[in-house]
């Protein structure tokens, strides 16, 4: 599976972004896909899951009420979309895919793509 991220900018606070993960590969409907990001001087870390169906979301505790995952199996797409956007959610952000839900959220990812930068101003 290659995975390339798009939709990243500049933005600012309060305002909304929303992130695109696109997939090759026809096996694309049977992983679990993921978000992670990394700012700047502070190492990757989680920020939503999601299962195969779509009808399982996992989100870190900083960007819940904010942030929504979703995907398009059809498609082979999935995004973020992210809402009332903070200076803290700065960061390069990265889509991912891996077999299990614990392997998203635990960061054993099989697949990344390459990230795309979010900066909000404030």
């Amino acid at each position: 599976v290659q995975l390339q991220a798009s939709g990243g900018g500049l933005v600012q606070a309060g305002g909304s972004l929303r992130l695109s993960c696109a997939a090759s590969g026809r096996t694309f409907g049977s992983y679990v896909m993921g978000w992670f990001r990394q700012a700047p001087g502070k190492e990757r870390e989680f920020v939503a899951g999601l299962s195969w169906s779509g009808k399982s979301t996992y989100y870190a505790d900083s960007v819940k009420g904010r942030f929504t995952i979703s995907r398009d199996n059809a498609k082979n797409t999935v995004w973020l979309q992210m809402n009332s956007l903070k200076p803290e959610d700065t960061a390069v952000y990265y889509c991912a895919a891996a077999r299990t839900i614990p392997a998203i959220t635990g960061g054993g990812v099989d697949y990344w793509g390459k990230g795309t930068l979010v900066t909000v101003s404030s």
